[in-house]
């Protein structure tokens, strides 16, 4: 009762209207030209089991869902009993762990304390509900791009990649980067690595593609090299 304040359960949305925000329209362009280019492999990269399907298989909606949109997971519980141990009595407690992703362009510290006030408010059967708050940390939304930046990494990226080059956002949350956008931000940024394809980062099997990386590698130092093109 107590998550189905924050989500629908069928469809993974987010009931709060705190939780949302406005995608910018440069954001919904970049999505759009992101999902025509990658097409089902936004999701058939993932090893579903059986005939498992994602929640929706338009590639746009798919991004969005990753980027823009908030989403709850439930990362851990205690309270619960072990198979062996269980039996037909009443818990005295039941203890969740959540993780709620945000937009990158909310206050992490105010949606915390909207969490916590949706989640205690008016308690289930007037049981007791505590919600402590772990950590929080707001995202980041980089500055429009300078057109001069824009046309030097399609310059780029044509060389070294002979293709169009493509921006997407990333799910989870860099805090170094809004570091960096509150102390310079008048700054161009150009965020990249080697997440794909063939590529496996942060993984006991952590792995990158030698051909790309080197790609990559030459493709920063290009932009490097014609920096000065940006003043």
């Amino acid at each position: 009762m107590l998550l189905n304040r924050i989500e629908n359960v069928e469809t993974g949305e987010i009931h709060p209207s705190a939780f949302k925000a406005q995608v910018p329209r440069e954001r919904l362009e970049q999505v759009d030209r992101a999902a025509k280019e990658l097409g089902e492999d936004v999701f058939k990269k993932f090893p579903f089991t059986g005939k498992m399907q994602p929640a929706v298989e338009d590639s746009k909606e798919l991004i969005l869902n990753r980027t823009w949109r908030a989403a709850l997971s439930v990362v851990g519980a205690d309270g619960l009993p072990e198979l062996e141990k269980a039996g037909n009595v009443l818990r005295p407690f039941t203890t969740l762990k959540l993780s709620l992703r945000l937009p990158p362009s909310l206050n992490a510290k105010k949606a915390a304390e909207e969490l916590k006030a949706t989640l205690e408010k008016n308690p289930p059967y007037s049981s007791s509900v505590e919600c402590e708050l772990e950590d929080y940390a707001s995202g980041w939304d980089a500055p429009p791009m300078k057109k001069e930046l824009a046309e030097l990494l399609q310059e780029t990226s044509q060389n070294f990649y002979k293709k169009e080059a493509l921006a997407m956002g990333e799910g989870g949350s860099i805090p170094f980067m809004g570091m960096l956008g509150e102390k310079f931000p008048k700054a161009q940024f150009v965020i990249t690595g080697v997440l794909g394809p063939n590529s496996n980062a942060h993984g006991p099997n952590e792995f990158i593609h030698i051909g790309y990386a080197k790609k990559l590698t030459a493709s920063i130092a290009y932009i490097l090299m014609n920096c000065k093109r940006l003043q």
